[in-house]
C-alpha cells in the first residue's frame, strides 16, 4: 500500500504562511530547494486543497505537477480546468484510501492546513516531512489548523542546511 506524505515548509513557530497567505518569509534559496524539487519528482500522485491550488493560479500555474496526477479537493469556480488536474468534492479520506490501494509511488500532500488536519484526524497521513525556515512569524496559517486529536510521531532523520533550514522526517505512529 502506498504512503501519504505531508511535505511542508514552515516557520520555527509552526506557520506555513502569514495571515495574508504569503510564503515570502520562508527561506526559498539554498541547497534544500534542489533537494525538495528532486523529492517532488518521486511522487506520481499529488493531492491538495482548493486554496493551495488557487495560490499557484496567482502565478498562472494551472498544472503545477505535469509529471503527476493532481487531485484538488473542493470546487474551483473561477479557473478553467486543466485536463491533468482533477477537481473533486468527494470525501478526501475516501479518495486517499482509494489512491493508496493503487500501484505507484508515495502520494504527496501539498500545501494547506485544513486538508492536512482532516487527513491527520482520519489517520490517513503516514509520514510528515517538515522543512523549517529560521524565522518566527508570530501569527499566520498554522501547520495543521487545529487537530482534533494528538498525533504521535517517530523521528526518522534531520538535516541542517547551510542557510539554516532544517528538514526533519517523521513517521506517523499508529
Amino acid at each position: 500500500m502506498r504512503k501519504l506524505v505531508y511535505y511542508v515548509a514552515t516557520t520555527v513557530d509552526g506557520f506555513i504562511a502569514d495571515e495574508h497567505h504569503s510564503v515570502d518569509a520562508l527561506t526559498n534559496q539554498g541547497d534544500h530547494v534542489t533537494e525538495y524539487v528532486d523529492a517532488l519528482k518521486t511522487y506520481d500522485t499529488i493531492v491538495m486543497g482548493r486554496r493551495t491550488y488557487e495560490f499557484g493560479l496567482r502565478f498562472g500555474v494551472t498544472d503545477p505537477y505535469p509529471w503527476a496526477e493532481t487531485v484538488v479537493f473542493g470546487g474551483l469556480a473561477d479557473a478553467p480546468p486543466h485536463p491533468r488536474v482533477r477537481f473533486t468534492r468527494e470525501d478526501p479520506v475516501g479518495v486517499i484510501e482509494a489512491l493508496k490501494l493503487r500501484e505507484g509511488s508515495p502520494i504527496y500532500l501539498c500545501g494547506g492546513g485544513r486538508l492536512a488536519r482532516t487527513l491527520f484526524d482520519a489517520g490517513a497521513v503516514d509520514e510528515l516531512i517538515v522543512k523549517i525556515s529560521p524565522v518566527l512569524l508570530g501569527s499566520g496559517i498554522p501547520l495543521t489548523m487545529g487537530l482534533g486529536k494528538s498525533v504521535p510521531l517517530r523521528h526518522r532523520s534531520s538535516k541542517v542546511h547551510d542557510v539554516g533550514v532544517v528538514v526533519t522526517r517523521y513517521e506517523v505512529m499508529r
